[in-house]
Parts: structure tokens; C-alpha cells; sequence
């Protein structure tokens, strides 16, 4: 009886039945890898699929073998190869109307406007937005330019930009709001812990009543390329639900950076 988990396995009838359960499991194998974590072992990868052993060890070799996998001693990643595909399926079609499907999926998960913010020199301009359908809103619109020292979105611009934060930080920094860190040194740390922490949550620091959360997007080099974010008013939008939205934000922001064949950098 032929083994339905193993690469090998012939179609059965014409129903193709045995080739579609193949190519489940193998989804499920390329699915449980994460920009968070890139790298698995293969026992890691059987707990994540819920695979059996000998399924998992099988399928894995054949990954590896067609490229789809690479292995570095006891551990796996997803193959160089798969980049090749991913260049030309997103050839041709813009970031944003790739990813204005995510922005939708924040803005109704959370009923409050969703942004993706880009760098350009010393500022941030608004490239996206799916706006809140509240009637009390913040101005936002593709186009609006913020510097890049306030707000959660400039917070993540900075946090994975080496260069541009030193740049940034070697200026005076406007002070805006209430909440407004305008000393180099704090605000350094302030990026050290974003970075940690994965995302960015400000409260009052470009314009008092204004909150807001932000994850970053990188590209295939690994730089950060955009700043996805949700904001609003804190009349409306308390501290706790920035924290509870900030999981969901960086998953969706791991998607993006997915669909734009990007990849995080490595860990420090």
C-alpha cells in the first residue's frame, strides 16, 4: 500500500487524490516557516505540520533536493530557488495594489485607518491608506509628510535603517506634541526596544489626541521598505487595544512582506 505522505506516490484513478494530499502537506511544511522564524529543525517542523515522522523526514529530503528547501546541518530555510518565482508572480504589478487587500483586512479587523508610510530623505509620506469610516478621524491621505521622529510608522522607519537613523539623529528634533521625544539619546533607545519588540505604539507624539501602532515591511535585501500601520484618535482607540492589535499587525506586515518577495534581516 502506497504511503500517501511520500513525493513518490502515484495518483490514484484519475482523481488525483494522492497528488493533492502530497501537495497539502508539502504547504504545510513551507508554511511553517515565518520571517520570524526562518530557520527549523526538523523536529520543529514535524510539531508545527503535526506531520508523521517518516512523512516529514521524506518530504523534507525531496524539498531540499528540488531546491525548495535549504539545509545548513541540522536545520532548514526556505530554498534561494522559491525567489526566483517570486520575482516574476510580482513583476509588473505594484506593491501597493498588492498589498491595499492587507490594508483592508486592518481596517475592517480594527474599524480604524490603515496606512503604509515609506522614507524619503528626512520625512515620511503616506503611500496608502484605507481610511476609517468614523466620522472622527485623523487627517491622513496618500501624500501626507510627517517626520520621521514622531508617530509609530517613523518609529519602525527608523528602528531598521541604521544609516538613516544616525542621519536623523544628528538634527534638531522638533518638538510637537505633548508626547514628543526630542532628546537623541532616549530616542535612540526608544528605537533599540522597537526593534525588540518587533512594532512601534505611540501615543500624542506628532499631534496630542493621535495614537497609533506600526510594523515594518522589508524588502528582499532585508531593509526595511514601508511602515504599515493602523492610527486614530485615543478618544476613540484605548492603550489596551493598541497592545491587542499590535500581534495582528506585525502577522499582517509578515504578509506583506511576503507578497513583495521581501525577507527580515537577521537577528542582532
Amino acid at each position: 500500500m502506497t504511503d500517501p505522505g511520500s513525493a513518490a506516490s502515484p495518483a490514484t484513478g484519475n482523481s488525483g487524490v494522492a497528488p493533492l494530499l502530497v501537495l497539502g502537506k508539502i504547504t504545510d511544511i513551507l508554511d511553517s516557516f515565518t520571517l520570524e522564524s526562518p530557520s527549523l529543525s526538523l523536529a520543529e517542523i514535524r510539531t508545527r505540520t503535526g506531520l508523521p515522522t517518516s512523512t516529514t523526514q521524506r518530504l523534507v529530503t525531496n524539498l531540499v533536493a528540488q531546491g525548495f528547501l535549504d539545509r545548513d546541518e541540522d536545520r532548514f530555510r526556505i530554498g534561494l530557488k522559491m525567489a526566483y518565482w517570486s520575482a516574476p508572480a510580482v513583476r509588473g504589478i505594484k506593491a501597493i495594489d498588492l498589498l491595499a487587500p492587507l490594508l483592508r483586512e486592518l481596517r475592517q479587523a480594527t474599524g480604524e485607518s490603515a496606512t503604509l508610510f515609506r522614507a524619503d530623505d528626512d520625512y515620511r509620506v503616506c503611500i496608502a491608506v484605507d481610511e476609517t469610516r468614523h466620522e472622527l478621524k485623523q487627517d491622513v491621505h496618500v501624500g501626507k509628510v510627517a517626520p520621521l521622529t514622531v508617530g509609530s510608522a517613523g518609529r519602525v522607519l527608523l528602528a531598521w535603517n541604521d544609516d538613516l537613523r544616525e542621519r536623523i539623529l544628528a538634527q534638531p528634533i522638533p518638538d510637537l506634541a505633548a508626547s514628543t521625544i526630542t532628546d537623541p539619546a532616549e530616542l535612540r533607545a526608544v528605537l533599540d526596544q522597537t526593534r525588540r519588540d518587533g512594532f512601534a505604539i505611540t501615543r500624542n507624539e506628532r499631534i496630542d489626541g493621535l495614537v497609533g501602532v506600526a510594523a515594518p515591511v522589508f524588502e528582499p535585501s532585508g531593509r526595511v521598505r514601508m511602515a504599515m500601520g493602523v492610527s486614530g484618535p485615543a478618544a476613540r482607540i484605548q492603550p489596551h487595544m493598541l497592545e491587542e492589535w499590535a500581534p495582528m499587525l506585525v502577522e499582517m506586515a509578515e504578509r506583506a512582506t511576503r507578497l513583495i518577495g521581501g525577507r527580515a534581516p537577521a537577528a542582532d
